[in-house]
C-alpha cells in the first residue's frame, strides 16, 4: 500500500511539473513572438494561449492545489 501512495505522489508531482513547464513555454512563445514581430502576437494567439494556460493551471491545481503557480502565471502579461 505504501508503494501505491508513493507512486501517486510522484505522479502528482510530475503532473504539476509538466503544467509548470507548459505555462512557462506558452509565455516564452508569446514573448519570443512579440520580440520577433516587434508587436504583440495576434489576438487569436493570445486567446488560444490564454485557454491553454487555463487548462494547464486547472490540471496543476487539481493535483497540487495551493502552490504559487497560479499566482505566478497570473502576473504574466
Amino acid at each position: 500500500m505504501q508503494q501505491d501512495e508513493e507512486l501517486k505522489e510522484m505522479l502528482r508531482d510530475l503532473i504539476w511539473l509538466n503544467a509548470l513547464i507548459a505555462t512557462e513555454l506558452i509565455q516564452i512563445t508569446e514573448n519570443t513572438s512579440e520580440i520577433l514581430r516587434l508587436a504583440a502576437p495576434p489576438a487569436s494567439c493570445i486567446a488560444e494561449h490564454t485557454a491553454l494556460r487555463a487548462t494547464a493551471l486547472d490540471i496543476a491545481d487539481r493535483y497540487r492545489p495551493g502552490t504559487m503557480l497560479r499566482q505566478h502565471v497570473e502576473k504574466h502579461r
